[in-house]
């Protein structure tokens, strides 16, 4: 529906961002490591 593109988008939306910025580009590289491991 359109509540989930909206929340999709949203979610791309703050991720570009966290990059752009790369406050957060070490936890989501830690966080992609981790899944791997599993």
């Amino acid at each position: 529906g359109k509540k989930k593109d909206i929340g999709a988008a949203l979610k791309a939306f703050s991720l570009a961002k966290s990059l752009s910025t790369g406050n957060s580009k070490s936890f989501f590289v830690r966080k992609i490591s981790t899944q791997n491991l599993e």
